[in-house]
């Protein structure tokens, strides 16, 4: 019985081979049956679903947080260093390192405007050169967060009569230029543990690597940010400036 079970699911493994460039997420929306807000928080929503899906003989509900979508930015300056930005994260109870981020919680903002407002206000930072990185789902199980990460170059100081006043955690933002290769290091011992910072640590590893050439446009389709603003529309915070990237 063993056997044949091991040899089914290897034939099944089997047929599920192809090419590298077929494998993509597949952004096809269960039909909703209801939808209510069973929260209504001070930055977030819980928003409470029930969908059908073919392999489940019962409707499923599900709740998760409504998430306004997010940008963040790998800064990377001439000597190919990455700005590292450290700040106290109270829901993980950590100083944790990150790069530049911030909500897409302004209507009406395109992506990669919001992501140079974000680099002015937390870096003190204008980019000439944007591309488009890395698109991450943070946690798809309960969260309905789209984030977007985009590398920035060519870097120059906002004036300082234009600088973002910054108040809360971002006040005691601490910066950090730290090389691409060293950033690596920390991600891989464990000592860099925001997956947004890993993610765009990597992703911009590999592209350094590449000499920065054949890098994704900046305004590329957004495939999982549209499927998100069709379905569920967006939310903007009523609370003051934060923050929740």
């Amino acid at each position: 019985m063993h056997a044949r079970h091991a040899t089914s699911a290897a034939e099944a493994l089997t047929a599920q081979q192809g090419p590298a460039a077929e494998l993509r997420d597949e952004f096809t929306p269960a039909e909703v049956t209801s939808s209510e807000t069973a929260f209504r928080g001070y930055v977030w929503d819980v928003r409470r679903e029930t969908f059908s899906l073919p392999e489940s003989d019962e409707p499923l509900t599900r709740d998760f947080v409504q998430h306004t979508g997010a940008v963040a930015i790998a800064a990377i300056d001439a000597e190919d260093r990455i700005l590292l930005i450290q700040q106290y994260r109270h829901p993980v109870l950590c100083r944790d390192w990150e790069i530049p981020a911030g909500l897409l919680d302004v209507p009406s903002e395109e992506p990669l405007h919001a992501a140079q407002r974000e680099l002015g206000e937390e870096a003190d930072l204008h980019a000439e050169e944007w591309h488009l990185l890395a698109d991450q789902l943070s946690t798809p199980g309960g969260v309905s967060e789209t984030l977007r990460i985009f590398a920035a170059r060519d870097l120059s100081a906002v004036p300082e009569a234009e600088r973002h006043l910054r108040d809360g955690e971002e006040n005691g933002i601490v910066p950090a230029w730290i090389p691409l290769t060293e950033a690596v290091e920390a991600v891989l011992a464990g000592r860099v543990t925001n997956g947004t910072a890993a993610l765009a640590i990597l992703h911009a590893d590999h592209a350094r690597a590449r000499g920065w050439e054949n890098m994704r446009a900046a305004d590329e389709p957004w495939p999982a940010r549209d499927v998100q603003l069709r379905a569920r529309g967006t939310r903007t915070r009523t609370g003051p400036a934060a923050d929740g990237s």
